[in-house]
């Protein structure tokens, strides 16, 4: 997870708050984990086997402890493994790889992850945490994330920039969502009223996703309608060779 590849298009401008998030505590991790990745490359490790391993992790901290409502401590465990996601990428850089298969199963990881943290909160309002109406919220949760995660990619995938920088991404679902959870574990160490804390961080993530999801609908809406306009302006050779014209009719073909 986290391994660098070149992006297609032009990218989303960066809000303040996320630019300084990405650039002080990544520049701070990045100098914590170098020495460990560099352990790690002298021992035969890939990048491909710590995202391997951090993504089993995650599952397993999700997976394992959340449907027994042990928030506190699956938390700790998936957030050790997490640190896999800047593990690889910095390994990847100090072996100089920037694959296309690197990017691909590192995307194909976070999603499989993500999925298993918000199957583990409806597994547990599904059983003992008995909340029909959280467990849906729950796998709203899972949901969305993926389809948030589905738009971006196929609209990168026809020629579109899907320049947005939505309201509740990957790592605003991932720090609510874990804070929330292992806040509310500290409820079986005799803190008292904490627990509240995931379902309502739940309800903002669904929220957040929603409102995320249109933001990136629009956007592909608009930057689509410009794209059209522009190529039916170019003339009708250009326009042939337009990929969201190519897409439109392989996908209506599905």
């Amino acid at each position: 997870m986290g391994q660098p590849v070149a992006s297609r298009g032009r990218a989303a401008t960066p809000t303040l708050g996320k630019a300084m998030l990405n650039k002080y505590a990544r520049a701070f991790f990045t100098r914590v984990l170098t020495p460990f990745a560099a352990f790690l490359i002298r021992r035969g490790v890939t990048p491909d086997t710590v995202t391997l391993l951090g993504t089993a992790g995650v599952m397993a901290g999700a997976l394992v402890f959340y449907p027994r409502g042990e928030f506190f401590w699956g938390t700790i465990v998936i957030t050790l493994f997490v640190f896999s996601d800047l593990v690889d990428g910095n390994m990847a850089r100090q072996l100089g790889r920037s694959s296309r298969w690197g990017a691909f199963l590192d995307s194909t990881l976070d999603r499989v992850a993500d999925s298993a943290v918000f199957g583990g909160f409806a597994l547990w309002y599904a059983g003992n945490g008995d909340d029909n109406v959280l467990c849906a919220v729950s796998i709203f949760c899972l949901a969305s994330g993926q389809v948030v995660s589905y738009t971006k990619a196929r609209g990168e995938s026809i020629g579109l920039p899907v320049a947005v920088n939505g309201l509740v991404e990957r790592a605003e679902r991932l720090v609510i969502s874990l804070v929330a959870a292992g806040l509310a574990g500290l409820h079986k160490f005799g803190v008292p009223g904490i627990q509240v804390l995931l379902p309502i961080a739940l309800w903002i993530v669904a929220v957040g996703s929603l409102v995320t999801l249109i933001q990136r609908v629009v956007t592909v809406r608009r930057e689509s309608a410009e794209a059209e306009a522009a190529a039916a302006g170019a003339g009708p050779d250009q326009a042939q060779g337009n990929p969201a014209n190519a897409s439109r009719g392989s996908e209506a073909a599905k």
